[in-house]
């Protein structure tokens, strides 16, 4: 038996979520790698599902969890061996599937990568999803031109999970990071920290105007807002750069034209990080291992028990958090 938190739907249609002794044998049937989970996080798709939002969850009871990092106890693939340290991140894990809200996890091992040497399994949940969309929105900015000679970056959402990340990392890589935020008196220290250069208020990408293009501001752009904000940076776009949307945070509307794609060549990059091709997934976390600084990191992340993983889905679906919450597993107190 093992510790997991379970979500389960009454009768009446109300979600609970609790911790519960798990037998090894409720754990899905065709997932052919089991892993002893030592670390998950939070993320929005974990709020939802703990909180029975989204209709992301398709049968109760449920483990979510939509990430976790651990080691391999048992492995029916020949990728994989016992004592292998492994990540897992998107997949639908934690929403269709049982996720990493639990101290041992059977998946599939087409859904795994070997944690990178120089990242340890705890940095790995403290970089997550999150993370890993960061990153592979950079690389994606990167492979369509984006150097630090195109003048800011400009990041939204910079003290949530994706934002925080990609300030670190575009930082560390030398570029100049405009980041937004809700409260610049009460965040500026925080992201200047972990490397922005300037920061703005969020309202000021907010009001909707009647212009096709504005002032060109910006060399790149990682956006989790979506909406307003995004149809705003499109329009602020310098000649020929990109933009990679990872989240509607805001809207999920784009009240936006094509003239800045027809007169500054621009490029709007969508970021699916659920369902990446490994090949991509390992070039993503080889990169975070030797551009995302660990101190960082630290600043970034909190670890919490899995008990309070709970609240955090609750918290996190309000704008209650703050960078990344590291959830230890094995601590089920």
């Amino acid at each position: 038996m093992f510790k997991a938190i379970i979500v389960n739907k009454a009768e009446d249609e109300t979600i609970s979520a609790h911790i519960s002794d798990v037998d090894e044998s409720q754990l899905p049937a065709d997932g052919n790698v089991t892993i002893e989970v030592h670390y998950s996080d939070v993320n929005f798709k974990d709020g939802l599902c703990l909180n029975g939002k989204g209709r992301l969850v398709r049968e109760y009871p449920h483990i979510p969890g939509i990430d976790f990092s651990g080691i391999v106890l048992e492995s029916d693939d020949p990728r994989f061996s016992p004592g292998d340290k492994v990540i897992n991140t998107g997949w639908r894990v934690g929403e269709v599937w049982f996720g990493g809200y639990s101290q041992k996890a059977k998946v599939k091992a087409d859904w795994l990568v070997l944690l990178p040497k120089n990242i340890s399994l705890k940095e790995a949940m403290a970089i997550g999803t999150a993370g890993l969309s960061s990153m592979l929105g950079i690389i994606e900015l990167e492979d369509n031109g984006m150097t630090p000679e195109n003048g800011p970056i400009l990041v939204t959402g910079a003290t949530g999970g994706v934002g925080s990340i990609a300030v670190a990392v575009l930082s560390s890589l030398g570029y100049e990071v405009t980041a937004t935020t809700g409260d610049v008196e009460k965040n500026s220290s925080f992201l200047k920290q972990i490397g922005a250069t300037t920061i703005i208020d969020r309202k000021t990408l907010q009001e909707p105007i009647n212009k096709m293009l504005e002032s060109a501001l910006w060399g790149g752009c990682i956006d989790t807002v979506g909406g307003v904000t995004l149809a705003r940076i499109l329009a602020q776009m310098k000649h020929e750069t990109a933009v990679a949307a990872i989240g509607n945070a805001g809207d999920s509307s784009l009240p936006a034209t094509v003239i800045p794609f027809l007169l500054r060549g621009i490029k709007l990059i969508g970021i699916d990080s659920a369902s990446k091709k490994i090949p991509k997934r390992i070039r993503a976390w080889e990169r975070l291992s030797s551009d995302l600084p660990s101190e960082k990191l630290s600043l970034i992340s909190t670890e919490i028990p899995l008990s309070s993983a709970i609240q955090a889905g609750k918290d996190i679906l309000v704008g209650k958090t703050f960078g990344r919450l590291v959830v230890n597993v094995k601590d089920a107190s």
